[in-house]
């Protein structure tokens, strides 16, 4: 009996680490998220996306303030990197605090589309939302660095103006592609953390994949609109059109990453590969659909 005892006890001390998730389950956590903002209000859906547009420009100010302070790099691949890092700060912030990026839900918000849960319509409206309500965050954002920036030496027109510069003097097909592969990105940031089991792994997922984002520079339709509307507001030659060519090819590339590269892609591989996962989404969030 002592010794059924003390195997009993081994047995309960010991910790069993917790199986990878399947595909499909992935895909269920995935789901339901987009269902439950596909069916939030609008009025708190816009302040969301509002939040999220001023958080994700933090980013461009902590990398203004580092070429600020730094005066310079000697070396091009150190700065890329330094920059690359600080850049990941917004990114945390605004997934770990569960506001509402445009650039995550060309993945998040197209899922229950294409699995016959949701209407166009609904991707539509929960585009059009989270878009303008990003954007919106990111040009108050933008006149707060343009207003305070310079006073407090801490974003030189210099700095904004070297941002900008490695966004705006591209072909249209040189930013699409470049957005594409940052929309790419973004797609697998929310895939992945959606399969995270705690904060510290999903701050990681986070600063690993969207690191690369600031490290290339590729083109983040919001992010960039920060950097490139603080240059605008400073005077430092980047004009009206130049802003919107940028931001037109920024933003069908981020959509265009974010849909095919892994929406479409992810989603054949839970649902038509035989993954043995289940795709579990509470039916309560469905409602009626």
């Amino acid at each position: 009996m002592s010794d059924v005892t003390e195997e009993s006890d081994t047995s309960e001390g010991e910790s069993t680490p917790e199986p990878t998730l399947a595909a499909r389950q992935i895909l269920g956590r995935e789901l339901e998220n987009a269902l439950k903002q596909i069916r939030r209000p609008a009025d708190g859906l816009f302040l969301s996306a509002l939040a999220a547009g001023l958080n994700v420009s933090f980013g461009a100010l902590l990398m203004a303030m580092v070429l600020t302070f730094s005066g310079g790099f000697e070396s091009s691949l150190v700065q890329r990197f330094v920059l690359a890092n600080v850049s990941t700060i917004g990114f945390v912030i605004v997934i770990i605090g569960q506001t509402e990026l445009f650039t995550a839900h060309t993945t998040l918000g197209v899922l229950p589309v294409i699995d016959r849960r949701a209407s166009l319509r609904d991707l539509g409206r929960l585009w059009g939302i989270v878009y303008i309500g990003n954007l919106l965050g990111c040009a108050v954002f933008a006149g707060l660095i343009a207003v305070a920036g310079p006073p407090l030496d801490i974003a030189t027109p210099e700095a904004v103006d070297t941002l900008a510069s490695a966004l705006i003097p591209l072909s249209w097909w040189e930013i699409l592609m470049s957005a594409t592969i940052a929309g790419w990105l973004m797609g697998l940031t929310t895939w992945l953390v959606a399969a995270g089991r705690d904060t510290v792994g999903q701050v990681l997922l986070i600063w690993m994949i969207t690191g690369v984002i600031g490290f290339g520079p590729f083109h983040h339709a919001l992010l960039g609109t920060t950097e490139v509307l603080s240059a605008l507001f400073l005077g430092t030659g980047v004009t009206v059109g130049g802003f919107g060519r940028f931001l037109l090819w920024t933003t069908i590339g981020n959509a265009v990453g974010g849909t095919v590269f892994v929406a479409l892609i992810n989603y054949g591989q839970a649902i038509e590969a035989g993954d043995p996962g289940e795709v579990d989404v509470d039916p309560e969030t469905l409602g009626d659909s």
